[in-house]
Protein backbone atom coordinates (compact mmCIF):
# COMPACT_ATOMS: atom_id res chain seq x y z
CA UNK A 1 0.00 0.00 0.00
CA UNK A 2 1.70 3.40 -0.67
CA UNK A 3 2.27 6.36 1.71
CA UNK A 4 -0.40 8.71 0.38
CA UNK A 5 -3.55 6.62 1.90
CA UNK A 6 -2.27 7.85 4.79
CA UNK A 7 -0.94 11.44 3.78
CA UNK A 8 -3.38 14.26 4.13
CA UNK A 9 -4.02 14.11 0.98
CA UNK A 10 -4.92 10.46 0.84
CA UNK A 11 -7.17 11.01 4.28
CA UNK A 12 -8.70 13.71 3.87
CA UNK A 13 -8.59 15.46 0.03
CA UNK A 14 -11.90 14.98 -1.97
CA UNK A 15 -10.47 11.94 -4.10
CA UNK A 16 -8.30 10.57 -1.00
CA UNK A 17 -5.54 10.13 -3.48
CA UNK A 18 -7.31 8.35 -5.71
CA UNK A 19 -6.40 9.33 -9.61
CA UNK A 20 -8.90 11.01 -11.83
CA UNK A 21 -9.11 11.97 -15.40
CA UNK A 22 -6.01 12.40 -17.13
CA UNK A 23 -5.20 15.98 -18.64
CA UNK A 24 -1.94 16.78 -20.95
CA UNK A 25 -1.18 20.52 -20.90
CA UNK A 26 1.52 20.96 -24.13
CA UNK A 27 3.65 23.92 -24.58
CA UNK A 28 1.17 24.55 -27.80
CA UNK A 29 -1.53 24.47 -25.58
CA UNK A 30 -0.60 26.53 -23.58
CA UNK A 31 0.31 29.05 -25.83
CA UNK A 32 0.94 32.05 -23.62
CA UNK A 33 3.16 31.95 -20.76
CA UNK A 34 2.93 33.81 -17.88
CA UNK A 35 5.11 35.52 -15.72
CA UNK A 36 3.19 36.93 -12.98
CA UNK A 37 0.54 34.92 -10.78
CA UNK A 38 -2.70 36.77 -10.09
CA UNK A 39 -5.91 36.28 -10.12
CA UNK A 40 -6.55 38.17 -13.23
CA UNK A 41 -5.42 35.59 -16.25
CA UNK A 42 -8.05 33.19 -17.81
CA UNK A 43 -7.35 29.29 -17.08
CA UNK A 44 -5.79 27.35 -19.62
CA UNK A 45 -7.46 23.88 -18.38
CA UNK A 46 -10.00 22.88 -15.92
CA UNK A 47 -10.17 20.08 -14.03
CA UNK A 48 -11.78 18.13 -11.31
CA UNK A 49 -10.24 17.06 -7.71
CA UNK A 50 -7.95 14.44 -7.65
CA UNK A 51 -6.80 15.00 -11.94
CA UNK A 52 -3.87 14.17 -12.87
CA UNK A 53 -2.27 16.45 -15.74
CA UNK A 54 1.17 16.41 -17.62
CA UNK A 55 2.30 19.79 -18.50
CA UNK A 56 5.71 20.68 -20.33
CA UNK A 57 7.29 23.03 -18.70
CA UNK A 58 10.10 25.71 -20.43
CA UNK A 59 12.80 26.17 -18.54
CA UNK A 60 13.33 29.39 -16.25
CA UNK A 61 15.16 31.71 -19.28
CA UNK A 62 11.67 30.49 -21.95
CA UNK A 63 14.64 28.78 -24.01
CA UNK A 64 16.74 31.83 -24.76
CA UNK A 65 19.84 31.09 -23.98
CA UNK A 66 20.80 28.24 -26.47
CA UNK A 67 24.54 27.81 -25.92
CA UNK A 68 27.17 28.81 -24.18
CA UNK A 69 27.88 31.81 -25.94
CA UNK A 70 24.51 33.13 -24.99
CA UNK A 71 24.72 35.74 -22.37
CA UNK A 72 21.64 36.47 -20.08
CA UNK A 73 22.43 40.54 -20.71
CA UNK A 74 22.29 39.83 -24.50
CA UNK A 75 19.46 37.35 -24.73
CA UNK A 76 16.82 38.17 -21.58
CA UNK A 77 14.74 40.48 -21.24
CA UNK A 78 14.11 41.18 -17.86
CA UNK A 79 11.77 40.75 -15.90
CA UNK A 80 10.39 38.52 -18.32
CA UNK A 81 11.35 35.02 -16.83
CA UNK A 82 10.83 32.14 -14.86
CA UNK A 83 7.59 31.46 -17.59
CA UNK A 84 4.75 29.99 -16.03
CA UNK A 85 2.16 27.37 -16.93
CA UNK A 86 -1.42 27.59 -16.65
CA UNK A 87 -3.27 28.78 -14.74
CA UNK A 88 -5.14 25.96 -14.04
CA UNK A 89 -8.67 26.18 -12.36
CA UNK A 90 -9.55 23.36 -9.99
CA UNK A 91 -13.33 22.80 -9.58
CA UNK A 92 -14.81 23.28 -6.29
CA UNK A 93 -11.80 25.16 -4.41
CA UNK A 94 -12.77 28.31 -2.31
CA UNK A 95 -11.10 30.72 -0.04
CA UNK A 96 -10.32 28.47 3.00
CA UNK A 97 -9.62 25.47 1.38
CA UNK A 98 -6.14 24.01 0.43
CA UNK A 99 -4.98 22.56 -2.88
CA UNK A 100 -2.84 19.27 -2.56
CA UNK A 101 -0.30 18.55 -4.94
CA UNK A 102 1.15 15.15 -5.31
CA UNK A 103 4.48 15.30 -7.85
CA UNK A 104 4.29 11.94 -9.41
CA UNK A 105 7.27 12.93 -12.08
CA UNK A 106 9.94 15.62 -13.91
CA UNK A 107 11.50 14.39 -16.58
CA UNK A 108 13.85 16.82 -19.09
CA UNK A 109 12.64 17.04 -22.33
CA UNK A 110 14.23 18.51 -25.74
CA UNK A 111 17.44 18.58 -27.48
CA UNK A 112 21.02 18.37 -25.13
CA UNK A 113 22.33 19.73 -23.16
CA UNK A 114 18.64 20.67 -21.80
CA UNK A 115 20.52 21.74 -18.47
CA UNK A 116 21.53 25.63 -18.11
CA UNK A 117 23.15 27.86 -15.41
CA UNK A 118 24.57 31.36 -15.54
CA UNK A 119 26.03 34.10 -13.40
CA UNK A 120 24.20 37.31 -13.89
CA UNK A 121 26.05 40.18 -12.95
CA UNK A 122 24.11 41.83 -9.87
CA UNK A 123 22.47 38.32 -9.14
CA UNK A 124 23.97 35.37 -6.91
CA UNK A 125 24.32 34.94 -2.75
CA UNK A 126 27.77 36.01 -3.54
CA UNK A 127 27.79 39.02 -5.19
CA UNK A 128 27.62 42.63 -4.87
CA UNK A 129 24.29 44.46 -6.29
CA UNK A 130 26.32 46.74 -9.15
CA UNK A 131 23.26 49.53 -8.59
CA UNK A 132 24.22 49.78 -4.73
CA UNK A 133 27.65 49.22 -4.37
CA UNK A 134 31.07 50.43 -6.04
CA UNK A 135 32.62 47.05 -6.42
CA UNK A 136 32.74 45.85 -10.34
CA UNK A 137 30.37 43.26 -11.49
CA UNK A 138 30.75 39.65 -11.71
CA UNK A 139 32.15 38.05 -15.12
CA UNK A 140 29.59 36.89 -17.03
CA UNK A 141 29.20 33.36 -17.60
CA UNK A 142 26.43 30.66 -19.49
CA UNK A 143 27.72 26.53 -18.32
CA UNK A 144 25.07 24.11 -20.42
CA UNK A 145 24.75 20.49 -19.18
CA UNK A 146 23.82 17.40 -20.39
CA UNK A 147 20.56 16.32 -18.10
CA UNK A 148 19.62 12.73 -18.22
CA UNK A 149 17.83 10.17 -15.68
CA UNK A 150 21.04 8.78 -15.50
CA UNK A 151 22.67 12.30 -14.12
CA UNK A 152 23.59 15.92 -14.55
CA UNK A 153 27.15 15.45 -17.04
CA UNK A 154 28.78 18.93 -14.94
CA UNK A 155 31.77 18.13 -16.43
CA UNK A 156 34.60 15.60 -18.32
CA UNK A 157 35.61 14.71 -14.39
CA UNK A 158 31.93 15.36 -12.69
CA UNK A 159 28.48 13.50 -13.01
CA UNK A 160 26.19 14.60 -10.75
CA UNK A 161 23.15 12.47 -9.74
CA UNK A 162 20.07 13.63 -11.43
CA UNK A 163 18.14 15.29 -8.20
CA UNK A 164 14.91 17.12 -10.09
CA UNK A 165 12.29 19.44 -8.88
CA UNK A 166 9.63 22.05 -9.44
CA UNK A 167 11.57 25.69 -9.12
CA UNK A 168 8.20 27.33 -8.87
CA UNK A 169 4.40 26.36 -8.51
CA UNK A 170 1.55 27.27 -6.38
CA UNK A 171 -1.77 29.55 -6.75
CA UNK A 172 -3.15 32.83 -7.33
CA UNK A 173 -3.16 34.96 -4.48
CA UNK A 174 -6.59 36.72 -3.73
CA UNK A 175 -6.21 40.21 -5.10
CA UNK A 176 -2.05 41.03 -5.79
CA UNK A 177 -0.52 40.27 -9.24
CA UNK A 178 3.17 39.23 -8.00
CA UNK A 179 6.19 38.45 -9.93
CA UNK A 180 6.91 34.77 -10.99
CA UNK A 181 9.88 35.51 -9.07
CA UNK A 182 8.59 36.11 -5.60
CA UNK A 183 8.22 33.20 -3.02
CA UNK A 184 5.07 33.99 -0.35
CA UNK A 185 2.05 32.45 0.93
CA UNK A 186 0.83 30.95 -2.08
CA UNK A 187 3.94 29.56 -3.15
CA UNK A 188 6.06 31.11 -6.31
CA UNK A 189 9.27 30.70 -6.31
CA UNK A 190 10.63 28.77 -3.35
CA UNK A 191 13.62 26.77 -5.02
CA UNK A 192 13.14 24.13 -2.64
CA UNK A 193 14.30 21.01 -3.61
CA UNK A 194 12.21 18.97 -1.63
CA UNK A 195 9.43 19.77 -4.26
CA UNK A 196 10.55 16.66 -6.30
CA UNK A 197 8.71 13.73 -7.11
CA UNK A 198 6.86 12.05 -4.54
CA UNK A 199 6.44 14.81 -2.52
CA UNK A 200 2.82 16.21 -1.97
CA UNK A 201 2.65 20.02 -1.51
CA UNK A 202 -0.12 21.91 0.17
CA UNK A 203 -1.09 25.54 -0.75
CA UNK A 204 -3.63 27.95 0.92
CA UNK A 205 -6.47 28.58 -1.68
CA UNK A 206 -7.43 32.49 -1.44
CA UNK A 207 -9.70 32.49 -4.69
CA UNK A 208 -12.26 30.34 -6.11
CA UNK A 209 -10.88 27.65 -8.57
CA UNK A 210 -7.63 28.11 -6.66
CA UNK A 211 -5.97 28.86 -9.97
CA UNK A 212 -2.67 27.12 -10.53
CA UNK A 213 0.28 28.09 -11.79
CA UNK A 214 3.56 25.65 -12.08
CA UNK A 215 6.86 26.44 -14.42
CA UNK A 216 11.25 26.45 -13.45
CA UNK A 217 12.24 22.57 -13.01
CA UNK A 218 15.56 22.17 -12.21
CA UNK A 219 17.76 19.03 -12.78
CA UNK A 220 19.23 19.56 -9.41
CA UNK A 221 20.49 21.94 -7.15
CA UNK A 222 22.36 22.76 -3.89
CA UNK A 223 21.02 23.97 -0.68
CA UNK A 224 20.70 27.95 -1.32
CA UNK A 225 20.83 28.15 -5.03
CA UNK A 226 24.29 29.95 -4.23
CA UNK A 227 24.85 31.99 -7.77
CA UNK A 228 20.81 31.80 -7.87
CA UNK A 229 20.95 29.54 -11.03
CA UNK A 230 20.44 26.42 -10.56
CA UNK A 231 20.60 23.31 -13.39
CA UNK A 232 17.31 24.92 -15.24
CA UNK A 233 16.01 22.22 -17.36
CA UNK A 234 12.40 22.21 -19.75
CA UNK A 235 10.66 19.49 -18.70
CA UNK A 236 7.69 16.97 -18.65
CA UNK A 237 5.82 17.42 -15.19
CA UNK A 238 2.85 14.97 -14.21
CA UNK A 239 0.77 15.91 -11.24
CA UNK A 240 -2.07 15.01 -9.58
CA UNK A 241 -4.22 17.75 -7.85
CA UNK A 242 -6.22 17.59 -5.09
CA UNK A 243 -8.91 19.37 -2.47
CA UNK A 244 -8.45 19.56 0.78
CA UNK A 245 -12.05 21.43 1.91
CA UNK A 246 -11.83 23.23 5.37
CA UNK A 247 -8.10 23.26 6.07
CA UNK A 248 -6.95 26.81 7.94
CA UNK A 249 -3.24 26.60 6.77
CA UNK A 250 -1.14 30.04 6.66
CA UNK A 251 1.23 29.47 3.96
CA UNK A 252 2.97 26.06 1.71
CA UNK A 253 3.13 22.98 3.40
CA UNK A 254 4.87 19.76 1.90
CA UNK A 255 4.91 16.12 2.99
CA UNK A 256 7.37 12.83 2.22
CA UNK A 257 6.29 8.87 3.26
CA UNK A 258 9.30 10.54 5.61
CA UNK A 259 8.68 13.80 7.28
CA UNK A 260 6.69 16.89 6.75
CA UNK A 261 8.21 20.50 6.07
CA UNK A 262 6.38 23.98 6.92
CA UNK A 263 8.22 26.35 4.58
CA UNK A 264 8.69 30.11 5.29
CA UNK A 265 9.35 33.22 2.99
CA UNK A 266 11.00 36.36 3.67
CA UNK A 267 13.95 38.63 4.13
CA UNK A 268 16.17 38.88 6.24
CA UNK A 269 16.20 35.02 6.31
CA UNK A 270 16.01 34.15 9.96
CA UNK A 271 12.32 35.79 9.72
CA UNK A 272 12.08 33.07 7.18
CA UNK A 273 12.96 30.48 9.54
CA UNK A 274 11.49 31.45 12.26
CA UNK A 275 8.01 31.69 10.24
CA UNK A 276 8.97 27.66 9.03
CA UNK A 277 9.08 26.51 12.51
CA UNK A 278 6.59 28.56 14.17
CA UNK A 279 3.78 26.64 11.38
CA UNK A 280 5.66 23.44 12.19
CA UNK A 281 5.15 23.53 15.76
CA UNK A 282 1.99 24.35 15.42
CA UNK A 283 0.66 21.94 12.93
CA UNK A 284 2.68 19.35 15.46
CA UNK A 285 -0.23 20.86 17.92
CA UNK A 286 -2.74 21.10 15.55
CA UNK A 287 -3.05 17.85 14.19
CA UNK A 288 -0.83 15.24 15.77
CA UNK A 289 -1.73 16.12 19.68
CA UNK A 290 1.60 17.81 21.02
CA UNK A 291 1.19 20.25 23.40
CA UNK A 292 2.84 23.56 22.38
CA UNK A 293 5.49 23.32 24.83
CA UNK A 294 6.71 19.60 23.85
CA UNK A 295 6.76 20.57 20.24
CA UNK A 296 8.96 23.43 20.78
CA UNK A 297 11.39 21.09 22.90
CA UNK A 298 11.56 18.70 19.96
CA UNK A 299 11.54 21.02 17.03
CA UNK A 300 14.46 22.16 18.92
CA UNK A 301 16.33 18.77 19.42
CA UNK A 302 15.09 17.08 16.24
CA UNK A 303 14.04 19.35 13.33
CA UNK A 304 15.90 19.97 10.21
CA UNK A 305 16.12 23.26 8.51
CA UNK A 306 16.77 23.23 4.70
CA UNK A 307 17.66 26.47 2.56
CA UNK A 308 16.00 26.49 -0.74
CA UNK A 309 17.08 29.62 -2.18
CA UNK A 310 18.92 33.22 -0.59
CA UNK A 311 18.52 34.60 -3.62
CA UNK A 312 15.14 35.69 -4.32
CA UNK A 313 13.00 38.56 -3.42
CA UNK A 314 12.25 37.10 -0.51
CA UNK A 315 14.40 33.70 0.43
CA UNK A 316 13.25 30.50 1.20
CA UNK A 317 13.30 27.58 4.04
CA UNK A 318 11.77 25.00 4.65
CA UNK A 319 11.44 23.33 8.68
CA UNK A 320 10.37 19.56 9.07
CA UNK A 321 10.36 16.89 11.25
CA UNK A 322 10.65 13.10 11.04
CA UNK A 323 7.25 11.69 10.78
CA UNK A 324 8.77 8.95 13.28
CA UNK A 325 8.35 11.16 16.26
CA UNK A 326 5.05 12.25 15.07
CA UNK A 327 3.23 8.58 15.89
Amino acid sequence: MSWISTSFMGRTAAAKGAAGAKHRLSEEDQGTFHYVYGPYSEPVLRISPGDVVEVETLDAFGGAITSEEDLPSDVLNMPFVNPQNGPIAVTGAEKGDVLAVHIHSVLPRGPQPAGTTALIPSFGALVADASMMLNPAITERVKKMDVTEDGVRFSDRITLPFEPFIGTMGISPEIEAVSSLQPDYWGGNMDLPDVAPGAVVYFPVQRQDAHFFVGDCHGRQGDGELCGVAVEIPATVVLQIDLIKDWAIPGVRLETEDFIMSVGSARPMEDAARMAYRDLVRWMVEDYGFEESEAYFLATQAGKMRVGNMVDPKYTLGASMLKKYLV
